[in-house]
């Protein structure tokens, strides 16, 4: 999570906006490999195989998270134990987490941002017009395309692997976004979301990871640290029984 990272993220979204932006057509290219009339269309949608494979994706990454949900929780049960996991990362998991394909993605984006997906077009059979990724003036009403909710989930594992061990975290690095790309993989072959979709949901989450890492970690005024996220935590039982 250095600033060599975040730049090139940086340089991705803009090379990305401004091409997809100019050239907004370059999406539909993308998606009509996809799709096939003969089989129905974006067939991937309702094939097994493809929602046994979504099924794992949102699966794995309950199973990731499942420790920085559960840490804080058992520290509020018995205070006096320490934390199973370091106070700044679950800090790290659980805010990205929350604010990335939670908040931002499906409250707020994908709600108010009337991009149709792939699915819905008409060029590809749907009723509804294409928009490009920066026009929110879409037919779509809600749950639309920009930016995909289980991709910025995916690339939220980014946020795991930056707790991992150093020897392990640049593997770990790479397994999250392999990750983020195969399950945008996923959602483009299904018809649920265009390219830029995908790549705006992996950048806008690791700008939340970077960040929040930034402000836990490296920026010295915040003076957060793992015994004081601990004794945050032991702190609120307390306050409760004196209630």
């Amino acid at each position: 999570m250095n600033r060599t990272a975040l730049v090139i993220a940086l340089a991705i979204g803009v090379t990305v906006g401004l091409i997809f932006g100019i050239w907004p057509e370059l999406d539909i290219n993308l998606a009509s490999p996809f799709f096939d009339p003969a089989r129905g269309g974006f067939w991937r949608s309702y094939d097994p195989v493809y929602l046994r494979a979504r099924d794992a994706a949102v699966w794995l990454i309950t199973l990731i998270a499942l420790p920085a949900a559960v840490a804080p929780v058992a520290k509020l049960v018995r205070p006096q134990r320490p934390l199973l996991i370091p106070g700044r990362a679950v800090l790290l998991m659980l805010i990205p987490l929350a604010l990335a394909p939670g908040v931002l993605a499906n409250l707020g984006l994908k709600e108010h941002w009337g991009r149709p997906r792939p699915i819905d077009i008409a060029e590809f059979g749907g009723d509804e017009h294409f928009r490009p990724w920066w026009d929110p003036r879409g037919d779509c009403p809600k749950n639309c395309s920009f930016i995909g909710g289980e991709p910025a989930g995916a690339f939220w594992t980014l946020a795991p692997a930056a707790v991992l061990p150093p020897q392990w975290r640049a593997l770990g690095y790479a397994a999250a976004l392999a990750f983020g790309v195969a399950v945008g993989a996923q959602r483009m072959a299904a018809g649920a979301h265009f390219f830029s979709d995908v790549v705006f949901a992996g950048v806008f989450t690791f700008l939340i990871i970077w960040l929040t890492h930034a402000w836990l970690y490296r920026w010295r005024p915040t003076r957060i640290t793992d015994a004081s996220v601990e004794q945050l935590l032991q702190r609120i039982p307390r306050a409760l029984r004196l209630r």
